[in-house]
């Protein structure tokens, strides 16, 4: 089975840049700042949820030492470079990796630098491994960060097209409601940019139905849609793909016991999986997929399905999405062709 997961082609639709940092490059980082070696396992511990996680405002606090780092552009390259290296150690064939801009200004550096910056990391690790991606920028829910998000957009819309693909609204879901964040998207309309947005991982299915009202072409997460049945059948009628992200949703609480992906799949709902954060859920994508072929009842074909929907539902070109369907049909057809099973 971790065979067929790990030579399996697969898509990677929610993927965060700072949540899923190589703890041996922030400690290098850190131990720089302050002029003496420090202990990788403290690293780890400030940068990896631990158990008994409360709810996603706690998971998020280990979001604080990642932003602190990244704040040069030369850190956000080498961040996103190793990330998409790391990817294609797993056989990942595209992935969509997305952050904050305005997270990362402390240093210094404009909107465009930070981008820009990402950008460069993400065309170095395209030239050099079997990997293809574009970024997500997101907007941060909040109180009083209106400029920034606006200013995210602009940017977005800059860089559309040349290694921006999205926008994205992220953060402390419960506490600032999805509802409140209408303008933003009224702009990305505007402007033609795509987007999805984090919805109905830590609050309900409100959060959903808003997040489609504004127009949203994908869901973040999306589990608690099962608390609504009406909305269920309007996923599967309008084909919204949820970028679930099972060993996260475990972790923040969005659902307890087994997750329940196999029911999402069942139900007829275009399903995605992706791991969220590699760092602070101290996963990957095959420990992902691993999880999913142990727990929910489901096969190695339905892993097929699962990225073939991802790949249909991509950001990025026509181009770049026909040449992942063709791969995972390849791939596909030739287990087939050796007799391979669903075990």
């Amino acid at each position: 089975m971790k065979n067929d997961i790990k030579e399996m082609p697969k898509v990677i639709l929610h993927l965060h840049l700072d949540g899923s940092l190589r703890p041996e490059t922030v400690r290098e980082w850190v131990s720089e700042l302050l002029g003496k070696e420090v202990n990788l396992e403290e690293i780890k511990k400030m940068l990896m949820v631990e158990k008994g996680c409360r709810d996603l405002n706690q998971y998020l606090e280990k979001f604080d030492l990642p932003v602190k780092v990244l704040q040069s552009g030369e850190h956000i390259k080498r961040a996103t470079y190793e990330l998409y290296e790391d990817l294609a150690k797993q056989n990942v064939k595209y992935a969509e990796v997305r952050f904050a801009p305005s997270k990362h200004l402390l240093g210094g550096l404009s909107y465009d630098e930070v981008v820009q910056s990402a950008i460069d990391g993400l065309q170095s690790a395209k030239k050099e491994f079997d990997i293809d991606g574009n970024l997500i920028l997101c907007c941060m829910r909040g109180d009083d960060n209106e400029k920034d998000n606006i200013e995210t957009v602009n940017v977005a819309k800059r860089f559309l097209g040349h290694g921006v693909c999205a926008v994205d609204l992220a953060g402390a879901e419960a506490l600032f409601k999805t509802e409140n964040f209408e303008k933003i998207f009224q702009m990305a309309k505007e402007y033609n940019i795509p987007y999805t947005i984090h919805a109905g991982e830590a609050d309900g299915p409100e959060s959903i139905r808003k997040a489609l009202e504004f127009g949203a072409q994908r869901i973040g997460h999306g589990v608690r849609c099962l608390e609504d049945e009406a909305l269920v059948r309007a996923l599967i009628e309008n084909k919204i793909p949820l970028e679930v992200c099972p060993i996260s949703n475990l972790q923040t609480q969005a659902v307890n016991g087994v997750h329940p992906i196999g029911e999402l799949f069942k139900k007829g709902i275009c399903v995605t999986v992706s791991p969220d954060n590699n760092t602070v859920s101290n996963t990957d994508i095959i420990e992902e997929y691993e999880y999913i072929l142990n727990n929910p009842n489901l096969t190695i074909e339905d892993l097929i399905a699962m990225n073939k929907n991802a790949a249909m539902n991509i950001f990025g070109t026509d181009k770049q999405k026909a040449e992942l369907i063709e791969t995972i049909e390849r791939y596909k057809d030739e287990r087939k062709d050796m007799g391979i099973d669903e075990k």
